[in-house]
């Protein structure tokens, strides 16, 4: 099957052959939910292809993403529910939709408008007939800091604040210092589940990204870790931060 050029087509149909009963043994026992995980580690690593500015890293990763989702319409396809065709389809037809100001006659000549028009067309088409159902729309399997921090910003458009910098500030000191004064582990748990939800809260009122946030702090974290643990061996002594 070599040629000097593939595409997408030739894509589907090497899963298809891959899934066929003289494939590979492990493809061709694959489900959903088997290879779910791999969905989201290669997503993971296109963002990390982004976040180190690597071209050939980003196109090698952004083949591993599509890959998983025509493994997954093939399975589809096998079924005989939807293939790519219709997934392309309706995805198309969403973007028609959600964009009468360049497909339709809407006027929408800012972000600010572009974004509202967005949410009141995804809440008509989607079916909810209340704020609370744009919240719980939000998926449960995104990571619990995006997830709190869309939660927010939902909240937030229906006009529910948490509060001003000021407010989310003095609430989390109070949480945090009540949680010192708690013996019970499901009460510290849960005040503890309350910080962290503000502290999501107080990332959207700074403009600042909660995921994105915490992981520059992850990677200083380890740096702050390394540069101890070298100081650390040259004193013959504990690692200290």
């Amino acid at each position: 099957m070599e040629k000097q050029s593939y595409g997408i087509d030739d894509l589907v149909e090497i899963v298809r052959i891959l899934r066929s009963e003289n494939g590979c043994p492990w493809d061709k026992v694959q489900t959903h939910k088997t290879i779910k995980k791999d969905f989201l580690e290669e997503v993971y690593e296109v963002m990390e292809a982004i976040d180190c500015d690597d071209v050939d890293m980003m196109r090698e990763e952004l083949g591993d993403v599509l890959l998983q989702v025509v493994f997954h319409c093939v399975i589809e396809t096998e079924q005989e529910h939807f293939g790519l065709e219709e997934v392309a389809d309706e995805v198309c037809r969403k973007l028609i939709v959600r964009h009468p100001h360049v497909f339709g006659d809407v006027e929408a000549d800012t972000v600010d408008k572009v974004l509202t028009n967005w949410d009141s067309i995804k809440k008509e088409t989607k079916g909810q007939e209340s704020y609370t159902d744009t919240l719980e729309s939000v998926a449960k399997t995104f990571p619990a800091l995006l997830r709190a921090q869309k939660l927010v910003k939902r909240a937030d458009r229906a006009g529910v604040s948490l509060g001003d910098t000021k407010a989310l500030t003095e609430g989390i000191a109070d949480k945090a210092k009540a949680i010192g004064q708690l013996e019970d582990k499901q009460e510290q748990a849960k005040v503890l589940g309350e910080l962290m939800f503000e502290c999501a809260a107080l990332a959207r009122e700074l403009d600042c990204d909660a995921e994105e946030t915490l992981t520059d702090e992850n990677k200083a974290f380890i740096e702050r870790f390394r540069q101890a643990e070298q100081k650390a061996r040259q004193n013959g002594s504990e690692i200290r931060l």
